[in-house]
């Protein structure tokens, strides 16, 4: 019989230099992203980019985190926020401001976007401070260590999960983390990494998830099934009772991951889920695929698993056991593409790179590590800039509206067809929208600077107004494509920019 994970827990974490308790947030020069570019199901609904594009700052304190987040010129502006050093409750404190929500025990991403948080230097530690994302989309965590958070005893933070997302979350991508507690909930702790109340398009990719009596959830009851498209890759799962993950609804693809040490039960499909299962190595675990603990079941697609000293127990009316014979009940099909380890190497491709500090090294599909592509990521729908486009201007005809006009502009002028006039936001930062009476499929737009003011715009969004969904986004103006959708408003929105931005026409074409 194995041991709880309390008393199978390792030896103590090494020391780590301890930060000031004060941090001073560093303006840095404009610089890109984390290293490499977002992968699995963070790539779908318009991307996840982060900061990109944003201002660089370096935040050695969690007070010093959220006054980065709170001294942007909007709730949208885009940031990268360089982190050093420990992050805990004696350095962290609620910071008040019209581009931030923040509280004083938790690092508190809400109701923003367009944020990356990534280790450097000696290294980021969040000790015993959860990270927390609600209401908040294109979000970017790389680099750090999150531990010991709990949810009962002293000190409490974020309901005990390393990083819990909740409330309309979109668009997160987490990567090369070291996500660990010291026991389970009968020691305070919860999860390590979960996704609830409508949480989509989410990347956990070679991070390591240790010492815990959860792994993580998707969907917090039976009921809450809104949550899904999950791709959890190149991960070390290791010491965990439970939880990697629970999914209830929704699809989730697991592939090229390294379970070690599961004691209870591993990835458990529950309540319509579908779970794609491919090229796993699983060792010395029980049950670690099937329905655990419901009646309500779940269903998975298995593909080049390996099972090393993995038991099964019996089935009955709540336990449903894929093995020991795994088969497929059900086909998933994946959106994207992604180069496949075979299962026999990962236990050593997922040492050498899961987990903070690691020098952020990848996989290509080779069984050997990576060095990082140093690029910022491109959208690869995007055309070249020069690239006219053909067709009639929808835009002509149409209404508009928009988040606010500078004095003597209007937003009116973004679709006469008369570059002389144009519309600028009361500020730096903006958004103006072009909107149909009826449904109307658009594939392209193309933003036209007004004269004197070219390379103004820095990084955008281009967004479904009727659904919230991110079509597109990158920096300059010029030619945008993206898949075609049919709306009845579409919103350009600014999100950094070099002065005050002039936009002459907002055209639409059908292709």
């Amino acid at each position: 019989m194995r041991r709880p994970v309390a008393l199978r827990l390792q030896a103590a974490l090494g020391t780590l230099a301890l930060a000031a308790a004060t941090g001073v947030v560093l303006s840095m020069p404009e610089a890109a992203a984390a290293a490499g570019g977002a992968t699995g199901y963070a790539t779908q609904n318009g991307g996840t980019t982060g900061g990109a594009g944003g201002q660089t700052v370096r935040a050695t304190t969690g007070t010093a985190i959220h006054q980065a987040l709170c001294g942007r010129a909007s709730s949208s502006t885009p940031i990268t926020i360089e982190v050093e050093g420990t992050i805990n409750h004696g350095n962290t404190s609620k910071v008040s401001g019209d581009s931030c929500n923040t509280a004083a025990d938790k690092i508190e991403l809400k109701q923003i976007s367009n944020v990356t948080l990534v280790g450097v230097g000696n290294g980021a530690v969040f000790d015993q401070l959860g990270i927390h994302i609600r209401e908040a989309s294109n979000i970017v965590i790389q680099n750090v260590t999150v531990r010991n958070v709990k949810k009962s005893g002293s000190p409490t933070s974020n309901g005990g999960d390393a990083i819990g997302m909740e409330s309309d979350v979109r668009n997160v991508w987490v990567d090369h983390t070291t996500l660990e507690a010291s026991g389970g909930e009968s020691e305070g702790y919860d999860g390590l990494f979960d996704m609830k109340a409508n949480t989509q398009y989410v990347t956990l990719s070679y991070s390591t998830l240790r010492n815990s009596g959860r792994g993580g959830l998707i969907g917090s009851s039976e009921s809450d099934v809104s949550n899904g498209y999950v791709t959890f890759h190149h991960n070390l799962y290791e010491n965990i009772d439970s939880r990697a993950p629970l999914l209830r609804g929704g699809t989730a693809h697991m592939y090229n991951n390294h379970y070690k040490g599961l004691s209870k039960s591993g990835i458990n499909s529950r309540a319509g889920a579908k779970a794609k299962v491919d090229s796993n190595y699983f060792e010395d675990s029980k049950d670690v695929l099937g329905t655990f603990y419901t009646d309500a079941a779940g269903s998975w697609q298995v593909s080049g698993n390996i099972y090393d000293n993995v038991t099964w127990s019996q089935p009955g009316e709540d336990n449903n056991p894929a093995g020991p014979d795994p088969q497929s009940n059900t086909s998933v099909s994946i959106p994207y593409s992604y180069p496949l380890d075979d299962a026999s190497c990962v236990p050593d491709v997922v040492s050498a790179t899961a987990g903070a500090n690691k020098g952020l090294k990848v996989s290509d599909g080779s069984c050997t590590p990576q060095n990082p592509d140093p690029t910022d990521p491109t959208d690869p729908t995007d055309p070249d800039p020069t690239d006219p486009p053909t067709g009639t201007n929808l835009s002509i005809g149409a209404g508009s509206d928009g988040s606010s006009k500078a004095s003597g502009t209007s937003y009116g002028d973004v679709r006469d067809g008369d570059l002389g006039t144009y519309w600028s936001p009361a500020g730096t930062t903006g958004s103006v929208s072009v909107k149909w009476s009826s449904a109307t499929t658009v594939s392209k737009i193309n933003i036209r600077e007004a004269a004197g003011s070219a390379g103004t715009i820095g990084s955008y969004r281009v967004l479904n107004h009727d659904s919230g969904a991110v079509l597109a986004s990158g920096s300059g103006a010029g030619v945008i494509g993206f898949q075609a959708v049919s709306l009845k408003k579409i919103t350009f929105e600014i999100t950094g920019a070099s002065g005050t931005p002039r936009i002459a026409e907002f055209e639409t074409y059908a292709g």
